[in-house]
């Protein structure tokens, strides 16, 4: 492991601080400053670009993205444990780090923005995908954020980058599908965390995407959670669940009424979405 900085070793951090990760917090820490630095710079170049980053524990990430150029960085977390380890960084880099003590699952983060924001974070597992599902949620769209570069166990990556057929595919891989071009952009072992977790993770990098604006997530998430809520059933059954007329949804989405919701591009659940208020007016 290099150091990026004249700050101490992660691990004699980590030591004097007493951070021993929480599993209640969902926290599994990040050592290797190479692989940090390497997340830092998945979405390409840091300069000038506010980054705001959550759960940063005892700062490795929090580091490589000062390191990299960012800007500035708003670092959210809930463990004081950490704040002073955080104060550190801060000090290394006047002016450039601002540490929020809070929750991340209530924070406005549009206010968090300045300029070109970017969210890096190796997220807490236990709260990974709502962060995701609220930020893909942001209305109006385009967001506030030019991309999301996030740390998840593999299995929910894959569940985000899923393509039609595939195991993973549902109702995320469509929602992240709708407003981003998503992939995931490396794996990380279990051996790169302290302590190691029981699976294998992945960072996913997610670019924000225009959209059509009839279609609303609301609407979106009826239709997805109709269709996948009986994922084995034929879509002419599962849709009924949406309390329209069946045919004329099939319609809008162009189907003849057999085919299952795995099947199904991610454009006919948009078609769907869209004629979905028009359908429940009567029209």
């Amino acid at each position: 492991m290099s150091q990026i900085d004249d700050l101490p070793p992660l691990r004699e951090v980590i030591a004097e601080h007493g951070l021993r990760a929480k599993k209640e917090l969902g926290q599994n820490f990040l050592l290797d400053l190479n692989l940090t630095a390497r997340i830092a710079r998945v979405g390409g170049s840091l300069e000038g670009v506010r980054v705001i980053e959550v759960g940063p524990g005892p700062g490795g990430l929090t580091r490589a993205l000062l390191a990299e150029g960012a800007r500035e960085v708003i670092a959210i977390e809930r463990d004081a444990r950490a704040l002073p380890a955080l104060a550190q960084i801060a000090d290394a880099y006047p002016g450039r780090l601002t540490v929020v003590a809070g929750d991340a699952m209530e924070m406005d983060y549009r206010l968090l923005a300045d300029g070109p924001t970017r969210i890096i974070a190796n997220l807490p597992y236990n709260i990974g995908t709502p962060l995701l599902t609220g930020w893909l949620s942001t209305e109006p769209w385009p967001p506030f954020f030019e991309s999301l570069t996030l740390m998840f166990q593999r299995e929910v990556a894959e569940r985000i980058c899923a393509r039609p057929g595939e195991e993973h595919y549902g109702r995320l891989a469509v929602f992240a599908g709708w407003r981003t071009d998503a992939r995931i952009a490396f794996n990380v072992g279990r051996q790169a965390f302290v302590p190691p977790p029981n699976v294998t993770s992945a960072v996913v990098h997610l670019v924000p995407k225009p959209v059509d604006p009839s279609v609303t997530v609301h609407a979106l998430e009826q239709v997805t959670r109709a269709a996948f809520g009986q994922r084995r059933k034929m879509v002419r059954q599962s849709l009924k669940a949406t309390g329209v007329p069946v045919e004329a949804l099939l319609a809008a989405g162009a189907l003849k009424g057999d085919e299952r919701a795995e099947e199904l591009p991610v454009e006919t659940f948009l078609a769907m979405a869209a004629a979905l208020p028009r359908l429940r007016a009567g029209g």
